[in-house]
């Protein structure tokens, strides 16, 4: 019997890759970062990580019912976004305010686009920023650590940007802590949100990013170099006014922002030409709110502005076709 031959439509080589099997390594490269904000921040920290994880999951099932589509919660993609949220929040975080950023991140940052793959904006940057906007106050009430088994009850604290922007607001220059205590910034040692405290951890997940090809190198890097050659710059000028590259790096949710946020598939552009446009986007816009803007921190804003450039920037890299024979007129 001569073999057959099965004619189908195209892609005819499959990568071997899903959407679950991408979402689950974005969860797993997260966990040592989940588990460093546990140890530090303890109880409050995984009861805000669970109330995330759970208001995004049965916010994902209520709008697939309600659109009359097949419930999408075990792609992973709503537990990653619950996630990624509680890393963007602080540990004294009220349920209520957990609970509705999760409303927030999958309502309006995903299922108002038409669901996963559609939305413009990253889900969990949009609820972070509507919850600074409408809560300042609970979104900007840290705590220093207070490592399990410490024994001291948790006591208000500044973050290192926080401190920074009250110094040179209040005095004309930096506060010691710009100039030292790298070596608490790098493996977790200071008030923040869950996601800002270990520059360790995050990169331990992302190296596994890598290894997985999940993520590429081009916005990585041109996010960093970008924010390590502007913020260098602004240090040479003055290094008493502004800060030097390596504690923008290990301070605030840069790391988290470059490694986890800022490489989302979904609201990035797919040209490399393109990445490397809008990392370095990324980075001058944080690098100009951290330095001179209302906020201590513009790694949110930098990147939901930049996914909203997204499609412009995908409009003018996109490569010439083979071939193509452009007529003059």
């Amino acid at each position: 019997m001569a073999p057959q031959l099965y004619m189908s439509s195209s892609p005819h080589i499959h990568s071997g890759e899903s959407t679950n099997a991408i979402m689950r390594s974005v969860i797993y490269a997260l966990l040592p970062t989940c588990a460093v904000s546990v140890y530090y921040f303890g109880l409050d920290a995984l009861l805000v990580l669970l109330l995330c994880v759970a208001g995004c999951l049965a916010a994902e099932a209520l709008c697939c019912l309600l659109a009359q589509q097949p419930v999408s919660i075990g792609d992973g993609s709503a537990a990653l976004t619950g996630i990624l949220l509680a890393l963007n929040l602080p540990a004294s975080s009220p349920w209520w305010l957990a609970l509705f950023g999760a409303l927030i991140a999958v309502t309006i940052g995903k299922q108002v686009f038409g669901g996963l793959g559609h939305n413009l904006f990253n889900p969990a940057l949009v609820a972070r920023v509507v919850l600074l906007i409408s809560f300042p106050v609970q979104m900007t009430s840290w705590t220093a650590p207070n490592p399990i088994g410490s024994g001291v009850d948790a006591i208000a604290a500044a973050t290192p940007l926080g401190e920074m922007q009250t110094a040179v607001m209040l005095n004309g220059q930096l506060p010691p802590s710009a100039h030292s205590g790298f070596g608490d910034y790098f493996i977790g040692n200071m008030a923040g949100s869950l996601g800002e405290v270990s520059a360790l951890a995050i990169l331990l997940g992302a190296a596994y990013l890598f290894k997985k090809k999940v993520i590429t190198w081009e916005i990585p890097v041109s996010y960093l170099g970008s924010v390590i050659a502007f913020g260098g710059i602004m240090w040479l000028i003055d290094s008493q006014l502004y800060p030097d590259p390596l504690f923008h790096l290990l301070t605030g949710g840069l790391l988290l922002g470059v490694f986890f946020m800022a490489t989302d598939m979904v609201t990035t552009p797919i040209t490399r030409n393109g990445m490397l446009i809008f990392g370095v986007g990324c980075g001058v816009i944080t690098v100009l709110i951290r330095l001179f803007g209302g906020y201590p921190e513009g790694v949110s804003f930098a990147i939901l502005l930049m996914n909203g450039a997204t499609p412009l920037i995908d409009r003018y890299t996109r490569p010439k076709v083979f071939g193509r024979i452009l007529h003059k007129t």
